[in-house]
């Protein structure tokens, strides 16, 4: 099971790091690094996926404000945990909630 509480304590600590591949995405989607800690800081992990090749890791769900974000955070177990990517989660993917998936 994935330290929510160790992501989040990283994170105020600013032990993190944006993947170098998703940062223009993330200046498109106008998604900043004060939206991601707050969202991580009040969200709670949705998803886990403990076999990603990349290592274990994990999609949060938590508002910037009233804006709704997911967070996909991995390298948990390094001193300084990767910020994926982020993103306002889709109405057509997502139910209302924000932390289900719809069935397809």
């Amino acid at each position: 099971m994935i330290n929510l509480e160790a992501i989040q304590a990283k994170t105020t600590k600013g032990s993190y790091v944006v993947s170098f591949t998703h940062t223009e995405k993330l200046r498109q989607r106008r998604v900043k690094a004060e939206d991601i800690e707050r969202a991580i800081q009040e969200g709670s992990i949705i998803e886990e996926y403990p076999d990603d090749p990349r290592g274990p890791s994990c999609l949060i769900f938590g508002f910037s404000r009233t804006r709704p974000l997911h967070v996909l955070c991995g390298r948990l177990e390094e001193p300084e945990i990767l910020i994926i990517t982020a993103y306002e989660p889709d109405p057509v993917e997502w139910e209302d909630d924000w932390k289900t998936r719809k069935k397809r």
